[in-house]
């Protein structure tokens, strides 16, 4: 027999399980649900709880919502040669750019949750059991039968730069707007919402419409330029846009060679909706929209060996920073550029040896 009052054993129950309804809290307990109703609306007076899905003050998480998959990077051994055979080294892990953004910010020690897909294929069972064995919530994921999980083949040359990236991801497409309305109360709970531009454009717009109505910022991370199309016209919700020089030229339709085309760019988007922009230049650093324009952040000089992973880690680091601290842009940036240097340096899509003091050790 539990010593517990009812209350402490709901808060219990609470802890174990968020997104419990008062009737599964009823039926664990022995309590009537109006009972339960009770002590929710005395747990809630007393903030021991906030909100929709009872969630625990220091306890909202970063909600990712993307793309999850097997990376497969294909590493020539000499000078690429196009027109023929080339001999390489190929390795195989987890990637996907919600997956990778979520496992970096489980490993930096955010309360974590991914809404995916995968397949009911060993690939899906993997990726799932890899990120419940770093603490990241899964509830909410599509674990789809007679599909398969995507894949993601990048070619690396010798030197570890991508010459061809490879994306099968059509899985993404069940993440549809009825599958993410049942995971509504989640995503209202969550300090943060990450999207990532695999999801299909009508379920990228009804998350643009949710982070308007239920207040809870809303960080989208750009995947390719083709994928672009998938942001649509009204861009209002949107916290913080993060994205490549090509990306965003992609969005106003023009070249954008130098800081000032950038910066007009970027005021041109800021008048579609979006409150921030960061725009990643690759070696040269990042530019963030701030009150007297563009900031330029250089980004350190590293020796490079696999760039995959960088930017998503870049993206991690980001949205870590502002989950703690929301209005330094230019401090997150810094974290992000130092986590991606970290990444550019090993051969794994995440860092391995990330932890938060490995992170602010560097930034001392």
């Amino acid at each position: 027999m539990s010593d517990l009052s009812p209350r402490q054993r709901i808060l219990q129950l609470i802890q174990h399980n968020p997104y419990l309804s008062q009737q599964e809290l009823a039926e664990q307990t022995g309590l009537s649900r109006s009972a339960v109703a009770g002590h929710i609306a005395s747990l809630t007076r007393e903030r021991r709880i906030l909100g929709r899905a009872y969630v625990l003050p220091e306890q909202r998480p970063v909600v990712c919502i993307g793309g999850a998959n097997i990376d497969r990077k294909v590493r020539t051994l000499g000078p690429l040669q196009m027109g023929t055979s080339n001999p390489v080294e190929v390795e195989e892990t987890f990637g996907g750019v919600g997956r990778n953004v979520a496992e970096n910010l489980a490993r930096l020690g955010a309360p974590t949750h991914l809404i995916t897909a995968v397949g009911q294929d060993p690939a899906g069972e993997a990726l799932l059991s890899h990120l419940h064995s770093l603490g990241v919530d899964t509830r909410g994921s599509l674990q789809q039968a007679h599909a398969s999980s995507g894949t993601y083949t990048a070619v690396l040359d010798d030197h570890g730069e991508m010459v061809l990236a490879l994306a099968h991801m059509q899985l993404c497409d069940a993440l549809t707007p009825t599958l993410l309305q049942q995971c509504s109360a989640q995503r209202a709970a969550a300090a943060l919402t990450v999207l990532d531009l695999n999801l299909p454009a009508d379920s990228v717009a009804s998350l643009l419409y949710a982070a308007r109505e239920d207040a809870v910022p809303l960080v989208v991370v750009a995947v390719s330029i083709p994928k672009m199309a998938r942001l649509p016209a009204d861009l209002r919700g949107i916290r913080l846009l993060i994205l490549n020089r090509g990306e965003l030229e992609s969005r106003v339709g023009r070249p954008l060679p130098d800081l000032p085309a950038l910066e007009v760019a970027c005021q041109q988007v800021q008048q579609q909706g979006v409150q921030d922009l960061i725009v990643t230049l690759g070696a040269d650093g990042v530019v963030h929209t701030h009150d007297q324009g563009l900031l330029h952040l250089p980004a350190p000089q590293v020796p490079v060996r696999d760039v995959t992973g960088a930017g998503d880690a870049f993206s991690a680091a980001v949205c870590w920073s502002l989950h703690q601290q929301p209005d330094d842009l230019t401090l997150a940036c810094r974290r992000g550029l130092t986590l991606s240097a970290l990444t550019v340096q090993c051969n794994s899509t995440v860092y391995p040896d990330l932890t938060p003091a490995s992170l602010m050790d560097l930034l001392a």
